[in-house]
Formats: C-alpha cells, sequence, structure tokens
C-alpha cells in the first residue's frame, strides 16, 4: 500500500514585528498641535467634507504653498461638489491646469459626479466607502473622513512616513509593501480616542511638513523643537539624515519629442490630448509622433514635420523656434519646437481649436505648453 503524499501548505506570512510603542506618542503630537500647529489654511474648521476632500486631493504629491492659491480660485469656481459635478470638464482642467499630476483632476471630476449622482451630494463619513471613490486612497480616506467627520482612523501619507521611520527607527524604503505594512500596523496602533483625532491627524501632517523634515529636520538645525525628540530612535542613534531609507536610485530615461506651433490670423492651434496617457484631457500643441523616442534617437524631422502640418491647412513656412526641457515623473523630455505658419486653415474635428495667442491660458493645458505659448506669444516671435 503506497502512501499519498501530503501538499506542503505554504504557511501564512507572519504580521510585521512593531518596535516599542510610547503609550505617550499621539498625546504628545496632540498637545504640539494645539500650541504650534498650523490653524490657518483656509480648508481647516470648515466643517465641509467638500473642501476637505479638495484640500487633500491637492495636496497629494504637491505642497501647501503651491496648493493655496489654486484651492482658492477653484474654490470660488466650484463652490459645491454639485457645481463641480455639473461642470464641463474642460473647465475642471482649466483650473486645474499647472498642479501637474492630471489624473487627480479627472479623478475629481469624475468623483464629484458619483457623490452627486450616488450620495446625494453628501461625502460618505465611513473610510472604505470614500477609499471606493475615484483618486481616493486609504490615507486620503481616512484624512478626510477625521477632518470632516471626527471619524477615528489612521493616515500615512509621505511626511507621516518620515516622521514614524525616524521616530521608531524603521530601516527600510517606505515603498516596499512589507515596510508600509509595518507602518500601517503602527499608524492604527498608535491612535488616540476619537475625540482628538483631529488635532493628531493634523499635527502629523505639521509636523513632517514643518519640523522633521526631508532635509532640514529641527532637531538637528534647532530652528524649531520637536515634541517627539526625546522619543526618536534616529535621533538616539545619529540615523536622522539616513531614515527613511530612499527610493533606490534608477536612472531617468531621456526623450525627445517635436510639437507644431501652428498659427494662424493671431491664433494658434491646440489639439486636444487622448483622455488616457501623458496630459490625458488637455490641450496641447499637436506633436509629431510621440514621446516615447529616446533623446539620442531622434531626429528634428522637417519632413515629417512639414507633412503633418499639412493637415491643419496650407502651409506657408516652417521653421525651428526653440527648444524647451522638462521633467516627468519617470523621464525627462526635450520639447523641439517648430513654428508653422498657416495660410488657410483647413476644417478640422471637436479635438482640434484655434485659439487667440492672447487668451490661450484660458484652457486648460500642461505646464510646458503654456510655457512654450508665453514664449510664442512675445512680440518679437508673433
Amino acid at each position: 500500500m503506497t502512501s499519498t503524499p501530503r501538499r506542503s501548505r505554504r504557511a501564512a506570512p507572519s504580521a510585521p514585528v512593531l518596535p516599542p510603542l510610547p503609550e505617550d506618542f499621539a498625546v504628545r503630537v496632540i498637545a504640539w498641535q494645539r500650541r504650534h500647529g498650523r490653524h490657518h489654511l483656509p480648508w481647516q474648521n470648515t466643517g465641509d467634507a467638500y473642501r476637505v476632500w479638495l484640500s487633500e486631493i491637492m495636496l497629494q504629491q504637491t505642497q501647501v504653498s503651491a496648493v493655496l492659491g489654486y484651492y482658492a480660485r477653484f474654490v470660488e469656481r466650484f463652490p459645491t461638489v454639485q457645481a463641480l459635478a455639473a461642470a464641463p470638464a474642460d473647465d475642471v482642467m482649466a483650473a486645474w491646469a499647472g498642479l501637474g499630476y492630471y489624473t487627480r483632476a479627472r479623478n475629481l471630476h469624475r468623483c464629484a459626479q458619483i457623490v452627486v449622482a450616488e450620495h446625494g451630494g453628501v461625502f460618505p463619513r465611513d473610510p472604505e466607502a470614500l477609499a471606493a471613490l475615484p483618486g481616493i486612497g486609504r490615507s486620503t480616506a481616512a484624512a478626510i473622513a477625521a477632518f470632516s467627520y471626527g471619524v477615528r482612523a489612521a493616515i500615512l501619507d509621505g511626511n507621516v512616513k518620515r516622521v514614524f521611520a525616524r521616530v521608531f527607527g524603521i530601516d527600510g524604503f517606505p515603498g516596499d509593501k512589507r515596510v508600509e505594512e509595518t507602518m500601517w500596523r503602527i499608524a492604527e496602533t498608535v491612535l488616540p480616542p476619537a475625540d482628538g483625532i483631529q488635532s493628531y491627524t493634523q499635527g502629523l501632517m505639521d509636523l513632517g511638513a514643518t519640523v522633521c523634515t526631508r532635509g532640514k529636520p529641527a532637531c538637528l538645525t534647532g530652528e524649531r523643537a520637536c515634541p517627539l525628540e526625546s522619543l526618536c530612535e534616529a535621533r538616539r542613534t545619529g540615523r536622522v539624515m539616513e531614515l527613511p531609507v530612499p527610493r533606490p536610485r534608477k536612472a531617468i530615461p531621456e526623450r525627445a519629442a517635436t510639437l507644431l506651433m501652428a498659427l494662424h490670423d493671431g491664433a494658434v492651434l491646440l489639439q486636444r490630448r487622448p483622455q488616457r496617457g501623458i496630459w490625458g484631457g488637455l490641450w496641447s500643441l499637436p506633436l509629431v509622433g510621440d514621446m516615447d523616442t529616446a533623446l539620442d534617437a531622434h531626429p528634428v524631422a522637417m519632413d515629417a514635420a512639414h507633412a503633418a502640418a499639412q493637415a491643419y491647412g496650407t502651409v506657408s513656412s516652417i521653421e525651428p523656434a526653440g527648444v524647451l526641457m522638462h521633467t516627468f515623473t519617470h523621464f525627462r523630455l526635450q520639447m523641439h519646437l517648430l513654428r508653422v505658419d498657416i495660410r488657410q486653415p483647413a476644417a478640422l474635428g471637436d479635438d482640434w481649436r484655434w485659439v487667440p495667442l492672447a487668451r490661450f491660458d484660458t484652457v486648460g493645458m500642461p505646464a510646458p505648453v503654456k510655457l512654450a505659448l508665453e514664449m510664442l506669444a512675445q512680440p518679437s516671435l508673433v
């Protein structure tokens, strides 16, 4: 009689081992925030989930100083979630243009439409329901729930990861799954009771932004006192500037593209980019080819540019107009600009628009295209 071999069971992954967690961690953060934290940001203390949500989306990968002006203009243009949901996509993209990471704007518009259509214009209170909406991740959902409704939920944005890595001495890149799981366990374990959650959540953000900064932490510069210094493992071991462990460095590829600045009667031709991909849904100068060509393999193909420009109308001249560099998150782009003078424009589809040079900034466009058109609008170049 032969025995049937047993199947080996894969062991379930063990929970992350947490470092010692001081009992007064949250108490210190709350006390510091109430005395020294930021209290005058325009979306604070409004009790308005729409404004809290809008600020949290804008603050994703963008500093407060850059957000303030955009936030004020955006709220003036779209004062309620209903107004945002009903707005044309072009108006939303125009109001967002310059903040970058344009997927946020598309998700913002879609999220507003879902909140109005499926939630009666009221943002959900539950963090899991919030996280199911477009553009809202786990940490952003927790922040919205905490600030809008006083819900006890853990956040873990970039600033908080830096504070945790230093205070608790966590090695490893915070973007690695295992390290991030450990930080989430810590975030959930050190949460205070609900009656202090708003001050605690804001305090963590404020500490990371103003005290435990990436390049000039206050414990090393002496500019401000840190309420966590006596608890901080990185401070104790002299590793403040080593933690958090940075992302493994990779060479940033360089690419090149040719953009056509087609002019007719004081107007420039713009093309709406496809919804998916770089600059999705924004108005841009037309490209010859795409943005995927390696820099060293990119000739400025005048013949190809002339052939492409003929679709816009009768070409009277075409000539180089300069080169711009722009850095995206994952690559650098060298943009070769060609000025094309059109004598008689052709009929084009809905994704094309002749825009007066004097009013080009009324449409949503990426910052480098706006810079190119600002150069073009100079009297010496028109």
